[in-house]
This record gives structure tokens, C-alpha cells and sequence, in this order.
């Protein structure tokens, strides 16, 4: 019942971006009917697409899917943008008519014609289509450093290097997965974690992914959880990809790398749809650990729950891609207190969120550029 309101809301929000950009195509131009017809048959084949894209996914099928998510996808990034910068012409007209009523003022060349209002957002949508694949694929690494008095002195350093919402599938694929990977590698890792969204689709062919991954050596070890993709991919696929990777998943799970630092990781919560380990709380799963050591908590979402704070030093999170497209990033910072980056709770307690290596949907990012995280451990006040 979920997955049925969740496609109908979809193609009906999906319908009505399409919409708006097919009457303004229509007042720019002076469409026949045949070509009316035409590109609305193909407008209503786009809002269709990422439905076919996953049913082909399922049926086995990888190049003609493959190569409708790449289309697909990146007419959703180019219709996104398309729409925001007709929208914000739109309000610019709207306010001049109101200017002119009240003040019964003629703003004369100063009202956009149809055609500008049409072609000023195409030109744009472009452009920040064409900059925003470059930018999918600039990798950044960012550097924190976190002192603490639990970090053992004779340990010095302690790496860890984090990567989360990768979406392995169709569209990040090996090559995509090799410009992440060598920035870990560069970061020569003591322990590499994932925070979720490894895994995205059905594709079939994922063991050669799977091999890079584990090639990544780590002196203690990788780490995962869940996210929510990789309960719509298939848990146990998931699950099995992660672990041929070399990651141990944490599902409420805790784990001492002795003498060094505890490690502990929580399922996303879209695994109570799934009769998977959601249901543990933090509070649980964290209580009664020694206050001497460094705990980590791997958690998907960038939501400290109540009760948990004081009872680790460092959360890494992902989900949130930092909005992975302005200005869809703004309204991330409305749903989470963090949208990427470091966030003090109280003193000595952080929660960092990374934002994103891969990319979800369009495979494009603007003014929000993927990372691979390091995190450095010094022991400190």
C-alpha cells in the first residue's frame, strides 16, 4: 500500500513539473497540433521513465535500463532546473503586474516576453547540466581532526575514512566507484566505513564492485550500515555485497577494536518496513560502555536520538547528499539540524555528515561536490 501512494504521489508531482514545462514551451512557441501531441506523448514517457527504468531492473535486463537512467535521470536534473528558473521569472512578472496596478505604472520592456521566459531557464538548465556532471565527478576529500583524551597516547593517529550514499547501479558504476576508491586509497585508511546507500537497483553484475571494495587494504577493518536503499534493492542482496566488499554491517550492533576505539552501527530506520533490526534504540545498543573508551556510532540518518548523545563521541552519518542540487540543498537544511559537515552536541561529542560520493537520480551535482571523508583520531584534550 506504501509503494502504491508513494509512485501515485510521484507521478503526479513528476506530471505537474512536466506540465508546467510544457505550457511553457507552448507559449513560447506556436505549436501545430501534431507537434503539441509529440511532446506531450514524450513528456508523458519521461514521467514514466524511472518506473520502467526499475521494472526493467527486475526483469534481469541492464543496457536498454541503463541507458533510460541515463537519459531519465538527466532530464529530471535538467527539468528540475528548468522549472526553479522559469518559476523565479514567473514571480519577477508577477510582481511587476502588481507594481503596475497599484502604481499604474507601464513597465514596458521590463516584462519578459514569453520566449525569454522559456529560453533564459533552457540556457540555464543546460549549463548547470554540463557543470553539474563535471561536478559529480570531482571527488573532494575533507579533513577533520578530532582530539581526545580516550584516543591511547602510544596510538598517536588514528585514520578513519568515511564514504556513504555511493548508489552503486546503473549509473555509478566501476568506473564512477575507481575515482572514489582512489581517493580513499590515497588516504591510506586504518579503518574505512560506509554509512549507508552502498547499493541502489537490481543490477546483476555487481561482484567485479564488489572486488575493488575489498581490495581497499585496512589495518582494523570496514565497517557498514544500512540505509534505506539497500532495503529497496533487497536486504539480503545488500547484505551479501556488502560483506563480499569486506565490510562487517553493524545491524545494532557493537564491537571493541582493541585497545583502540568501539564501534557501533544502527539500521536505518526503513528496516521496521522490513522486519529487519530498526527497532533497537540507540540508548539500548550504547548503554553501559566504558566512558574511557572512543565510541563511534554509524548511523544513516543525521538524527541523534533522544537519550543517545552523551553516550558516544562521534556519530557519522550520511542520507541527506547535502541536497546534491541547489536549491535543493535549502530545503534539506529545513528537515535535518545538519545537512553536511561537523556539529558539535557538547563538548567532546560530534556528529559529522558527509555528503554523498555517489549520486542519487540525475547524476549531476551543483555547488554540493561528492566527498570521501577523513577523519583523523589524535589522542588530546
Amino acid at each position: 500500500m506504501r509503494f502504491v501512494v508513494f509512485i501515485s504521489v510521484f507521478l503526479t508531482l513528476y506530471g505537474l513539473l512536466h506540465t508546467y514545462a510544457f505550457l511553457k514551451a507552448r507559449g513560447a512557441f506556436s505549436l501545430s497540433r501534431w507537434g503539441g501531441i509529440s511532446l506531450a506523448l514524450f513528456m508523458v514517457f519521461m514521467v514514466l521513465c524511472p518506473i520502467l527504468v526499475r521494472v526493467l531492473e527486475r526483469y534481469g535486463m541492464e543496457t536498454v535500463p541503463k541507458i533510460l537512467a541515463y537519459a531519465g535521470y538527466t532530464w529530471m536534473g535538467l527539468l528540475l532546473m528548468f522549472v526553479c528558473t522559469a518559476f523565479v521569472i514567473d514571480i519577477y512578472g508577477l510582481l511587476l503586474s502588481v507594481l503596475t496596478r497599484v502604481f499604474h505604472w507601464d513597465p514596458g520592456p521590463w516584462i519578459p516576453s514569453p520566449r525569454i521566459t522559456f529560453f533564459i531557464p533552457l540556457v540555464v538548465s543546460v549549463l548547470v547540466g554540463v557543470y553539474g556532471h563535471i561536478e559529480a565527478l570531482s571527488i573532494r576529500t575533507e579533513l577533520i581532526v578530532i582530539k581526545s583524551p580516550k584516543i591511547p597516547e602510544n596510538v598517536g593517529k588514528l585514520r578513519i575514512v568515511q564514504i556513504s550514499d555511493v548508489h552503486l547501479g546503473l549509473i555509478m558504476g566501476e568506473w564512477r566507484l575507481e575515482r572514489i576508491l582512489r581517493e580513499v586509497r590515497r588516504a591510506k585508511p586504518d579503518i574505512l566505513v560506509s554509512t549507508g546507500d552502498l547499493l541502489d537497483g537490481q543490477i546483476n553484475d555487481i561482484s567485479k564492485m564488489a572486488d575493488k571494495i575489498n581490495a581497499v587494504r585496512t589495518p582494523y577493518g570496514k565497517y557498514a550500515v544500512t540505509g534505506n536503499h539497500e532495503f529497496h534493492a533487497g536486504i539480503g542482496r545488500s547484505l551479501a555485497f556488502a560483506e563480499e566488499a569486506g565490510f562487517t554491517v553493524l545491524r545494532g550492533e557493537k564491537l571493541e577494536i582493541p585497545g583502540l576505539i568501539i564501534m557501533a552501527g544502527v539500521d536505518d530506520v526503513r528496516a521496521n518496513r522490513f522486519g529487519g533490526h530498526g527497532k533497537i534504540s540507540e540508548k539500548q545498543l550504547l548503554s553501559g560502555l566504558p566512558e574511557n573508551q572512543f565510541t563511534i556510532l554509524l548511523k544513516h540518518r543525521p538524527l541523534v536520538e533522544s537519550g543517545s548523545e552523551g553516550l558516544f563521541d562521534l556519530q557519522l552519518s550520511g542520507h541527506t547528499h547535502g541536497g546534491q542540487l541547489f536549491p535543493f540543498s535549502l530545503l534539506i537544511k529545513l528537515l535535518y539540524p545538519i545537512d553536511k559537515g561537523l556539529l558539535p552536541l557538547r563538548d567532546g561529542v560530534f556528529l559529522y555528515v558527509n555528503r554523498g560520493s555517489g549520486t542519487w537520480g540525475p547524476p549531476m551535482r551543483f555547488l554540493v561536490p561528492p566527498e570521501v571523508t577523513i577523519i583523523d583520531l589524535v589522542h588530546g584534550g
